[in-house]
């Protein structure tokens, strides 16, 4: 297992290239926060289109008949792994740490000091970096006093991140004005990808690869939550800058593109 400075990728990346990626990337970055909720929005569908819209499947001989029926009893199907579907509402609730320890154990390498990880990653690059953030009042039976955590998958342990953050920042931060809708998720698992540790490597195509690898951990969290009787919902309601002070880290090096909420299902759900 190798340790070297993170900043040492940039001796072999090609600056046009990050630029442009750089750039992309930051199209997609919104800012949730009440001064700007006329102003940031995804779309102008009505409900009506919108509704029209959504669930669909793509047939591309719709006329023609060409299809095959797959044959799968319902035995079949329930012996199949597959994610709950997305949380509504979280109830109230903190997780013990044990749980968060068994919760990202599928991640860690098979190995202490290997670096070959539980999903894969082009080229055993991993350029994502996985960072777990409490979203409880109280951690009571956390060992550590801090909220923020980042997963060190080779040595299977957890790096805990110097960051000063009240605890309504936090909210503010991953869950925006939607709190209530959402009830009280248990913890947030943050995607950041160090885009660097690829680039240099890949390039363009780079990009493209760490998020293959986000959706990657993305499922094997899932599977293991359920397995765990927890309740998951993917997350893009957040606000990219306040997410990455809220990790201490930089947002032009550090790319938060997915956030998972994690908890227990409220009983009304």
């Amino acid at each position: 297992m190798k340790n070297i400075p993170h900043d040492y990728y940039f001796r072999f990346i090609d600056p046009a290239v990050y630029e442009a990626v750089l750039d992309f990337h930051s199209k997609g970055n919104f800012t949730f926060h009440p001064a700007f909720q006329h102003c940031t929005g995804l779309h102008t569908l009505d409900e009506e289109h919108l509704s029209q819209l959504t669930g669909n499947e793509l047939v591309l001989y719709p006329d023609m008949g060409l299809t095959v029926s797959l044959g799968l009893s319902e035995g079949d199907r329930a012996e199949c792994l597959y994610r709950n579907e997305s949380c509504e509402k979280f109830l109230s609730a903190s997780l013990n740490f044990e749980v968060l320890e068994k919760l990202v154990s599928p991640l860690v390498s098979r190995s202490v000091g290997a670096h070959k990880r539980g999903y894969p990653s082009a080229g055993a690059l991993y350029p994502v970096e996985i960072f777990i953030c409490s979203l409880a009042e109280s951690n009571a039976d956390w060992p550590i006093k801090e909220r923020v955590l980042h997963l060190l998958p080779s040595s299977r342990r957890f790096e805990v991140m110097q960051v000063d953050v009240d605890f309504e920042y936090v909210k503010a931060a991953i869950m925006g004005s939607s709190g209530e809708q959402l009830g009280f998720p248990s913890l947030a698992i943050i995607y950041s990808v160090y885009m660097p540790k690829n680039i240099f490597k890949y390039r363009y195509r780079g990009y493209r690869m760490a998020l293959m690898e986000v959706g990657s951990i993305y499922m094997l969290v899932e599977i293991q939550a359920k397995k765990l009787g927890l309740a998951c919902r993917p997350w893009s309601a957040y606000t990219d800058s306040m997410v990455c002070k809220l990790l201490g880290v930089n947002p032009a090096l550090f790319f938060s593109v997915w956030v998972h909420l994690i908890g227990k299902q409220h009983e009304t759900c």
